[in-house]
């Protein structure tokens, strides 16, 4: 899972008191920014061993700080207190919390079993990875689906819309077609930094689009 992980942000963000979606697409992914992140400092640990699964070959055999399911709760309440901190805003906490752990779930739908509750076994994954014709019409339903559906509810169109939708379906053919990597190096961590960055500006100019002409407030 990748761009499927930005659907909940897109429709929590439809909610009359929902954080900026720059901030939802940033708790989307937070987990996995915190998990590149680990992985610069060898704390959390992955390889690139074909065979992993048919679609990825991401070996990802070391990550009980991110992708436990413990780990993924201490950031979402994380996040969700610092949501709160700065906008006082309790509903907009729980969305924002919610996004952020919606991540592991979905992650657990597709990864070969390398997901655990609490880091250590057992290790968890339905392994849709292994079966291309089903995982990715539903990534690019989920994605695009719920993209509609913000469009819908908020007016957001014209350029940036389609910006975004084209970042999506770039990164995720390349994220299923591009070159495989043959070792962890920095350079994968910051291809990484990269395509979250780029989504997350994308997220500010589609809002910026769907507030424009509107009264302030939601």
């Amino acid at each position: 899972m990748f761009i499927g992980h930005f659907a909940p942000a897109l429709i929590a963000a439809t909610h009359k008191d929902a954080p900026k979606l720059p901030v939802l697409f940033i708790g989307a992914q937070l987990v996995d920014w915190a998990f590149f992140g680990l992985l610069l400092t060898g704390a959390e640990k992955m390889r690139f061993r074909e065979g992993t699964s048919v679609m990825n070959p991401m070996d990802l055999y070391h990550m009980p700080y991110t992708h436990s399911l413990a780990g993924s709760a201490v950031w979402a309440l994380g996040f969700g207190l610092l949501v709160w901190l700065i906008t006082k805003n309790r509903m907009g906490a729980v969305l924002a919390a919610m996004v952020v752990m919606s991540h592991w779930f979905l992650d657990w739908l597709v990864h070969v079993p390398d997901l655990t509750i609490a880091g250590q076994p057992p290790k968890l994954g339905l392994g849709l990875w292994n079966y291309p014709a089903i995982e990715m019409p539903l990534e690019l339903a989920l994605i695009f689906g719920s993209l509609w559906f913000y469009a819908r509810r908020t007016g957001a169109k014209g350029a940036p819309l389609w910006t975004i939708a084209g970042l999506f379906a770039a990164l995720q053919l390349f994220n299923w077609f591009g070159p495989v990597e043959q070792d962890v190096t920095t350079g994968t961590s910051l291809m990484a930094f990269v395509a979250f960055g780029l989504m997350t500006l994308a997220a500010w100019w589609l809002e910026r689009s769907g507030l424009a002409g509107k009264p302030a407030g939601r």
